[in-house]
């Protein structure tokens, strides 16, 4: 193996573009895929090899990265790149699929002699970009030296909570966090849509919390979009609102309450049905107003 272990990156949305362009410019040999190859153009213009199927882009690689809506998409794309797998190859599922679909990634990886590295991350565009994601990874000890380099690109903080992907403890945790994320988009979204429902400039709530416990870069991140009608997606409502039906499901199967996280998907249902499905995730602002 090279200093820089060759990448294969399944998946060339928002956030798999991201990471990809971070890959290349830390001279990472990178090959890519995207069902719609449009979105991976891109990237292959910046120097990676275009695959025109799951199979040509793992070939040859030593780490697998699946970077794909949910668990569907990623086992499809895994079961199309299975002619051109090979025994011992690392694969670092990234994707937000929630712990439900590891058993099913687990039982592909043995099948095809595949280490496992289950990673979903922490991070939305512009920490992707910057390398500044946080790395929830669960898989064993002897993947480590493969994927290591790989994480450590990409994010500021690995985290590795387990040495058996099949636990799906990285997942779950995933979850747990983005929990705390939706939560805090929500509130800032209902913050602003009742100052500006009661008439108060929402600019002088920003002034009230600004510098003490509750001012919080996400915060200014959010209302900043919000008060710019800027609604560019850094993470789209469309997948936020599926990883908050992962958590609900997820408080389900272990028989916690979770009344707010329901409302809360409740809410961002309803922004997708205005039309905001694929406007960041601070649109949810939009369903405080609509009937």
């Amino acid at each position: 193996m090279t200093d820089k272990p060759a990448v294969a990156l399944l998946g060339t949305g928002i956030m798999g573009s991201a990471m990809g362009r971070t890959l290349l410019r830390a001279g990472t040999p990178l090959r890519v895929w995207n069902r719609t190859a449009e979105k991976a153009e891109p990237l292959a213009e910046q120097g990676a090899v275009l695959g025109a199927t799951p199979a040509e882009a793992v070939d040859g690689a030593d780490v697998i990265i699946t970077m794909l809506r949910d668990g569907d998409a990623v086992l499809h794309a895994m079961k199309e790149a299975a002619p051109r797998l090979r025994e011992g190859q690392v694969w670092a599922q990234m994707s937000t699929t929630g712990p439900q679909a590891v058993p099913a990634e687990a039982q592909f990886a043995g099948e095809y002699r595949l280490s496992l590295v289950d990673a979903p991350v922490l991070g939305t565009r512009q920490p992707a970009e910057q390398g500044q994601l946080v790395i929830m990874a669960a898989g064993p000890d002897a993947a480590r030296p493969a994927v290591q380099p790989v994480f450590e690109v990409v994010g500021k903080k690995i985290l590795w909570v387990d040495d058996d992907a099949a636990r799906a403890v990285a997942s779950t945790l995933k979850l747990v966090a983005n929990n705390w994320v939706v939560g805090l988009t929500n509130a800032v979204a209902e913050t602003m849509a009742l100052a500006k429902g009661a008439e108060v400039d929402p600019r002088l709530f920003l002034d009230v919390v600004e510098g003490g416990p509750l001012d919080v870069p996400y915060l200014r991140m959010k209302a900043k979009a919000i008060l710019e009608n800027n609604f560019e997606p850094s993470f789209a409502l469309e997948n936020a609102t599926k990883d908050a039906a992962l958590i609900v499901a997820l408080a389900h199967a272990c028989h916690v309450g979770l009344p707010v996280a329901e409302a809360m998907l409740a809410r961002m249902r309803k922004a997708i049905e205005m039309g905001h499905g694929d406007e960041d995730v601070a649109a949810t602002y939009f369903a405080s107003f609509g009937s």
